[in-house]
C-alpha cells in the first residue's frame, strides 16, 4: 500500500485530504507542524510527502531542505499563496 503523509497545519483541510487519500486506497498519515512532520519522517518511510508551505515550527522550505538532506521521498508542494 502507498504511504502518504500530509503535512498542513489545518486540520480540516489535512481531514478531507486523507479521507480522499484514503477513500482511493492510500494509507495517510497526517502532520500539523514542521516539527511533527520531521519526527514522523524519521521513524517511517514514505512514499510521498503533501507538503503545505505556511507551517507553524518550521516551514515548508524549511521542512523540505531539511528531508532532502536525508531522505529522497518526493514531494508536492502545497500553496494557498497567490503569489
Amino acid at each position: 500500500m502507498i504511504k502518504i503523509l500530509i503535512v498542513e497545519d489545518e486540520a480540516p483541510i489535512s481531514n478531507l485530504m486523507k479521507m480522499s487519500l484514503r477513500k482511493a486506497g492510500y494509507f495517510c498519515d497526517c502532520a500539523y507542524d514542521g516539527e511533527e512532520a520531521a519526527e514522523k519522517i524519521g521513524q517511517k518511510m514514505y512514499d510521498l510527502i503533501l507538503l503545505d508551505v505556511m507551517l507553524p515550527d518550521l516551514d515548508g522550505f524549511q521542512l523540505c531542505q531539511k528531508i532532502r538532506e536525508t531522505h529522497p521521498f518526493p514531494i508536492i508542494m502545497l500553496t494557498a499563496k497567490g503569489e
